[in-house]
This record gives structure tokens, C-alpha cells and sequence, in this order.
């Protein structure tokens, strides 16, 4: 099916042809210069008139009348292109997507996300109230413009497709999470995105147990399976109510007195080479030091109290929203 603007395209290209060859032809044949020759062929087709020419040859008459023929009918075909644009909104969409082609070229660090289904629409806006900029890729043009109307930057195209991960701009994106419900896809979309972007977080979603070896092999950092996250939420709700009363209340978003976070200590933070006792940040701070992960080791659960902060450290705190960004000034942290 041919669309409104190939229509315009294919008009503009075929109008120009014929203009271009009855230039050409008044040109040799009746010997006008080119600007004449110009004039002549643009009155015929505006239909403006001319005056009677008794004095063109019967070639050059012949020409007049394939002119007209022709003329007007590349010029009815692309003027109906161009107005069946207009009342189908395609120009307005062609303009708000080089829009959005301007605001992802300045987007750096940002969140690939495929796929804008239950699972892809939650985690969107979970996003988003961390303070991550996110683009969503879908191949459905109803969920694209669902994903605009929400305030998402979402791109129509196959998240397989290496020229789309471009346009998204992969090379300077920060992760890609692929939350396609195919687990074949979402293997091809991991494997595509790490030739790309080496550097690249991928967390990828998978139905199937034995995918998960699969996404890793094709270079995904974390593969999460929702079936068996809802699983095994379900059977602590049951079996470790308390427990999972206690997960539900720190991870819960709408719930402002109580967060889980992570801090990076960047080069410069004042915490480097304190330990955990000297920061005093259970009883000064009422903040919790739950974990603490080196740049190249382990996750170290519930640091002792003679626990060294060091450059490149992520500690994982637990407390008040606003204890938390006092910590974080205190020590210069990020």
C-alpha cells in the first residue's frame, strides 16, 4: 500500500521528469532558450494559457498535448498526496518525529527500553521517577503513540534492526532492557546490542528457564524472569509473611519514609578511607550500611564496623529519603 508521502514523492519525481524533458524538447525542436522554453511548459500545465502557437511544429504540438496529459496528471496525483498528508495528520507526525530524532541526539546515558507491553509500560514509569531518561522502541504504531501520550520518547522500529539501535543512539546509551515477549527475540536483540556497544548494560526478559543461559552466552548482564519473580513473591508471602511485608514496604515507591538506595563514591568524597564506624551513619545519619560492593569484587552483605570506604565503592543504605541526601552532601557522594 502506497502511503501519502511516497505519493507526494513519487508525484514531485515524475512532475519534475516531465517538466524537465518538454523543456528539453521545446528547446531543440523550436529552438527557445531555456528560460523560454521554462515558461512555456509552466503555463501549459498551470493551464494559465499562452495564446494560439500555429507556429509550433507538429512534433512540438504533439509534445504540448503528452505535456498536458502528463503534466496534469503528475500534478492532480501529487497535490492529492499532498492534501491526503495533511487531513491523515502525517505531516504533523513527520514533524514531531524530527523532533524526537533532536531530543534522543542529545540524550546521553539513557535507557533503551523494547517493548511497551504491561511489563515494558511499569517499568517505563518506574524509570522515570528514578530520574531516568528513557526511549522506548515499539513496532506497533498504537502502543508508539500510547508511549507519546504517557510523555515517553518511543521510535516505531524492530529493536533487532542495527539501524534503529542507532537512531536511538546505543553507542551512548547507559542500558537496554528488552522486555519483548519473545524469548528468541529478545536473545537476537542481546546479541545485537553488545556487537554495538560493548560497554552497554543489558538486563533482558526471558519466559523460559533455559533461555536464561542463553541471553548470558549472547552477552546480557542480568536476566530476570517474571513468572518466576511473582513465583517466588507469592511463596514468601506465605511462608515469610513478615518477610515479604518488610520487602513489599522498602521497595513500594509511594512509600516516602522509608528507601533503598545505592551511593557511589566518587573520586573526591570525603568518605574514602573512613570506615563504617567513623561515618557514624546509624547514629548520626539513622541510616542502615546494608551492602557494599567494590568496584571489581564481591557484594559484601552487612559491612563490620572497621569496613573501609574506598574510591569506586557503591554502598547500599537503607533509611529516610531526606537522611539520605543529607549523607550524601555531607560526604560529597553521588
Amino acid at each position: 500500500m502506497t502511503t501519502p508521502l511516497q505519493r507526494v514523492g513519487r508525484g514531485a519525481i515524475f512532475l519534475c521528469l516531465v517538466v524537465g524533458v518538454s523543456v528539453v524538447g521545446f528547446r531543440y525542436l523550436e529552438g527557445y532558450d531555456w528560460i523560454e522554453s521554462l515558461w512555456l511548459v509552466v503555463v501549459t500545465i498551470s493551464t494559465v494559457g499562452f495564446g494560439e502557437h500555429s507556429t509550433l511544429s507538429p512534433t512540438s504540438q504533439l509534445l504540448v498535448v503528452l505535456l498536458i496529459l502528463l503534466g496534469m496528471s503528475a500534478a492532480v496525483y501529487t497535490i492529492g498526496g499532498f492534501i491526503q498528508l495533511m487531513l491523515e495528520g502525517e505531516i504533523e507526525n513527520l514533524l514531531g518525529k524530527r523532533r524526537m530524532d533532536q531530543e534522543i541526539s542529545r540524550l546521553s546515558g539513557h535507557v533503551l527500553l523494547c517493548g511497551y507491553g504491561r511489563i515494558g509500560q511499569s517499568l517505563a514509569a518506574e524509570l522515570r521517577t528514578g530520574g531516568k531518561e528513557v526511549v522506548v522502541l515499539e513496532t506497533n504504531r498504537d502502543v508508539q503513540e500510547e508511549a507519546v501520550a504517557n510523555g515517553f520518547l518511543c521510535v516505531i522500529g524492530d529493536a533487532t534492526d542495527e539501524s534503529v539501535l542507532t537512531e536511538v543512539g546505543i553507542c551512548r546509551a547507559g542500558a537496554i532492557v528488552t522486555a519483548l515477549p519473545s524469548d528468541a527475540e529478545n536473545v537476537f536483540v542481546t546479541l545485537t546490542a553488545r556487537n554495538m556497544n560493548c560497554d552497554l548494560q543489558i538486563i533482558a526478559r526471558a519466559e523460559m528457564p533455559s533461555t536464561e543461559k542463553k541471553l548470558l552466552q549472547a552477552g546480557a548482564n542480568q536476566v530476570v524472569m517474571p513468572s518466576l519473580v511473582g513465583a517466588r513473591l507469592m511463596s514468601r508471602m506465605i511462608t515469610r509473611p513478615t518477610t515479604a511485608d518488610l520487602f513489599d514496604l522498602v521497595t513500594h515507591s509511594g512509600y516516602e519514609d522509608l528507601e533503598l538506595d545505592e551511593i557511589s563514591v566518587t573520586a573526591g568524597s570525603n568518605i574514602i578511607g573512613a570506615t563504617v564506624a567513623e561515618t557514624e551513619a546509624h547514629r548520626k545519619h539513622k541510616l542502615l550500611v546494608v551492602a557494599l560492593k567494590p568496584k571489581d569484587g564481591e557484594l559484601l552483605f552487612n559491612p563490620g564496623a572497621d569496613q573501609v570506604f574506598q574510591q569506586d565503592d557503591t554502598a547500599i543504605v537503607m533509611g529516610n529519603a531526606k537522611d539520605i541526601s543529607r549523607f550524601r552532601q555531607v560526604y560529597g557522594l553521588a
